[in-house]
C-alpha cells in the first residue's frame, strides 16, 4: 500500500534491529522497529491533545533522528506534516504558520524564542511541544501510551504541506498525498537502483523536498538507512562517508563546489581508499550542475556524479541520468523516471525533439492542489498535465535540458527565491521610490540575488541599511548581496517593471558585487 505507515510496518515487522537511520550529533542510533514505536507514541501523543486526523502539525528544528522521525510520524498518523524552514525570515514563517492552520509545532530549543515571537503575531492558538534532538518530544501530560490501534491513512489522503516559493508574492503551499511521497521515493529508489544495503548520507535539509524525498522517504521506501547530522559541513563530510560507510549522498551544485574546494586538504586517496569503498555515487539537484563542475567531480573523486531534476509540487524527482554503465550525459539532467515528461509550445503542442518549450510532467507523484488556492492550482495544469514553468528540450533518446525559465524565479545554491518577496520589503523603506530584485548569474551558487532601486527625491537611503532590512525581514539567505541605485528602470508599455532586462544592464554598468558575507544554512 502507498502509505508512509505502511512501511513503517512493513520493515518494522521484517527487519526491526536493522539500522534506519544514524545521528552523529546526539550519537543515537534508530532501528526500523524504534520508528514504528516512535510513531505510535507520537500519534498517541497527538490523539492525547485533541489534534484530530488531517490536521495541520508543523516542525521547527535542525536535521536529526528526531526530527526525521516526527516528520514521518505526523503523517503516518494521518495528520499533516507541514515542515518550517529554520532559515527563513519572519515574514515568510509567520505566512505559513497562519495560512497553512497548523496546530501544534515540535520545535528545537534553539528556535522556541523565534517561534515565540511569531506565534505572538498569529491570530489563534497554536500549541507548541519542545522536541530535543537527542530525547525527543517533552509531552504536556508525560509520555503519552504506545498507540497500537491508531488507523492506518489511505494512500490518497493529504501527508505533507511544503510551501515553495513561487514566481510571485509569498510561498504557496503544495499539498502531496501518501501515494505521491510514496512515489516520489520510488522514483529514486529506481532511479539510482537503491537496495535495503544502501545508506545515504543526508547533507540537505529534511524541511526542503530534496531532503524530504530523497533522503527520507526514498530509503524508507527501500528499506535501506540514513546518516543524518544536524547539517552540512564540508569537513565531516567524507569522514561520515568513511566511517558509517554510506553508500551515496544527494547533493546541490553548492555543496559539491564545497567539497571539490577542500578536496586537497582531505586525507584520502579518492578513486583507491579502502575506507571509501562503499560509496559509490552522488547525485545532484535543486540547481542546475555547470559541465565544468560535474566534469571536476569526476576527475577529482573519481565516483559518478547523477544530475537529477525534481520540484516540490511533483514529490522530488522526476528526472535523472542513467547509473553505469547507462549513458550519462553532461547538461541534461537525464531522463523520466516514474512519470511522463513532454514539452509543449504555447499552444500546448508536443514540441519535436531539439525543440525548447514548456516542460509539463504527469504521474502518480504530482502535488494534488495548492493549499486554499482554488485559481493557482487550476492555472498549474493543462490537459492534466502540471506545468513547470520552465523551459527545456527533449532530445532523440528523451533526455532532457533545462534551456531556461518562464519564472522569475531566482534560484540560489538551490533555494527558490521569489523576487517580489523582496520587492516587498525593499519598498516599506521610505526612501525606496522602485525596486526589483533579480538574479545573476554566480560560479558558486548558479544565481545571485541582487536588487536595483530608485531612491526618492530628497530622501536617502545606504546598500547596507536596505540589506539589513532584508535580512531582518526575510533572511540571510533571500536577502540581496548588493543593491545597485539607478535613476530609472527599464518599464513596459503599461509601466511595469522589466526585470529580465536588468542583469544585461547591470553588466553593462560593469559593476561587480561585493564579497559574501552570508552562509548557507547547510555551509
Amino acid at each position: 500500500m502507498d502509505t508512509i505507515r505502511h512501511f513503517i510496518d512493513r520493515y518494522a515487522e521484517q527487519r526491526p534491529e536493522d539500522v534506519w537511520l544514524i545521528s552523529p550529533d546526539s550519537n543515537r542510533t534508530f532501528t526500523y522497529g524504534d520508528l514504528q514505536h516512535g510513531t505510535r507514541q507520537i500519534a498517541a501523543g497527538l490523539d492525547q491533545l485533541g489534534v484530530g486526523r488531517g490536521a495541520k502539525v508543523s516542525f521547527l528544528a535542525d536535521n536529526g533522528g528526531w526530527t526525521a522521525l516526527v516528520h514521518l510520524a505526523i503523517m503516518a498518523s494521518g495528520r499533516v506534516v507541514v515542515p518550517l524552514n529554520a532559515v527563513a525570515g519572519d515574514i515568510q514563517l509567520r505566512h505559513v504558520l497562519q495560512h497553512s492552520d497548523t496546530q501544534i509545532v515540535f520545535v528545537a530549543p534553539s528556535y522556541r524564542e523565534k517561534l515565540r515571537a511569531l506565534l505572538d503575531q498569529v491570530p489563534r492558538e497554536i500549541k507548541l511541544i519542545d522536541l530535543d534532538p537527542v530525547t525527543g518530544p517533552a509531552w504536556p501530560d508525560g509520555l503519552p501510551p504506545d498507540g497500537r490501534a491508531n488507523p492506518e491513512p489511505a494512500a490518497s489522503e493529504p501527508a505533507l504541506l511544503l510551501y515553495t516559493s513561487g514566481s510571485t508574492g509569498l510561498p504557496k503551499g503544495a499539498v502531496l498525498s501518501h501515494r505521491a511521497i510514496i512515489n516520489g521515493g520510488r522514483n529514486v529508489a529506481n532511479g539510482h537502483n537503491l537496495t535495503n544495503s544502501d545508506r545515504a548520507l543526508c547533507v540537505l535539509p529534511i524541511y526542503h523536498i530534496n531532503g524530504a524525498m530523497v533522503t527520507v522517504a526514498a530509503p524508507l521506501v527501500s528499506g535501506g538507512s540514513v546518516v543524518m547530522p544536524s547539517r552540512f559541513r564540508a569537513s565531516t563530510f567524507w569522514p561520515f562517508i568513511a566511517q558509517y560507510q554510506c553508500t551515496w549522498s544527494s547533493m546541490v551544485p553548492t555543496i559539491i563546489k564545497y567539497l571539490l574546494d577542500r578536496a586537497d586538504q582531505e586525507p584520502y586517496d579518492f578513486g583507491r581508499d579502502e575506507r571509501l569503498r562503499s560509496f559509490r555515487f552522488g547525485r545532484s539537484a535543486s540547481a542546475p550542475l555547470p559541465v565544468v563542475v560535474l566534469e571536476q567531480w569526476r576527475a577529482v573523486f573519481d565516483v559518478p556524479m547523477i544530475e537529477t531534476l525534481g520540484l516540490t509540487e511533483t514529490a522530488g524527482t522526476v528526472a535523472c541520468n542513467p547509473m553505469p554503465p547507462g549513458i550519462c550525459k553532461p547538461g541534461s539532467v537525464g531522463i523520466a523516471v516514474g512519470n511522463e515528461i513532454k514539452v509543449i509550445d504555447d499552444d500546448a503542442r508536443d514540441c519535436a525533439p531539439g525543440i525548447s518549450g514548456e516542460i509539463v510532467i504527469r504521474g502518480n507523484n504530482l502535488l494534488d492542489y495548492y493549499y486554499e488556492s482554488p485559481d493557482v492550482t487550476k492555472s498549474a495544469f493543462v490537459q492534466g498535465w502540471f506545468r513547470t514553468g520552465d523551459l527545456g528540450m527533449l532530445d532523440e533518446d528523451a533526455y532532457l535540458f533545462i534551456t531556461g525559465r518562464l519564472k522569475e524565479l531566482i534560484i540560489r545554491g538551490g533555494e527558490n527565491i521569489a523576487p517580489r518577496e523582496i520587492d516587498d520589503v525593499l519598498y516599506r523603506h521610505e526612501a525606496v521610490l522602485e525596486a526589483a530584485a533579480v538574479g545573476v548569474d554566480d560560479e558558486n551558487y548558479g544565481q545571485e540575488v541582487v536588487a536595483c532601486v530608485v531612491r526618492r527625491g530628497g530622501h536617502h537611503c545606504s546598500e547596507q541599511e536596505l540589506k539589513l532590512l532584508c535580512e531582518s525581514a526575510i533572511g540571510k539567505v533571500k536577502a540581496p548581496k548588493h543593491i545597485y541605485f539607478m535613476d530609472d528602470l527599464p518599464k513596459g508599455p503599461s509601466g511595469k517593471i522589466l526585470r529580465l532586462k536588468l542583469p544585461d544592464i547591470i553588466s553593462s554598468m560593469n559593476l561587480r558585487p561585493s564579497p559574501a558575507d552570508q552562509k548557507e544554512p547547510w555551509s
